[in-house]
């Protein structure tokens, strides 16, 4: 989809979703396309390929670890650098925004979060129990002589 145009030196100097005069088709996924948009090339081999999965999985574990010490007021935010503390919000709001602009197959109404695999206390709480309390206090079934 990317039409580009080139100055003399080469370098990609403009991106157009149509075709130009004077410019040349290249593809999204094109290192130089990739780099002008600013996004790291795509990792060419396999091994290159697993670090970055492995990378943005920790990444989500340490995002995940400072929030639970934040939570537990192990650590305050305000401890972490500023340009750290910019990066987990910036993470955070991005996050938030996928999540609420994504399918949500859970009901909020249950207050599971996915995120944290955590199920708040009687979130799935059983039905009340029927029949009539006996003079002790204990529950009698329908059946049950009192």
């Amino acid at each position: 989809m990317p039409h580009i145009q080139r100055n003399r030196q080469g370098d990609i100097t403009s991106l157009h979703r149509d075709a130009v005069p004077g410019g040349e088709y290249l593809p999204d996924e094109h290192p130089e396309v990739q780099a002008f948009v600013g996004r790291p090339a795509a990792p060419v081999d396999a091994t290159a390929a697993l670090f970055a999965s492995l990378d943005s999985d920790v990444i989500r574990v340490i995002e995940d670890l400072v929030d639970v010490l934040v939570a537990r007021n192990v650590i305050r935010i305000t401890d972490l650098p500023a340009e750290a503390q910019l990066k987990l919000f910036d993470r955070k709001s991005f996050r938030e925004g996928v999540k609420r602009s994504s399918l949500q197959l859970f009901a909020t109404s249950t207050g599971f979060d996915i995120d944290s695999g955590v199920v708040p206390t009687g979130a799935f709480a059983a039905p009340p129990p029927t029949g009539a309390v006996n003079h002790r206090g204990l529950r009698a079934s329908d059946d049950d002589v009192l």
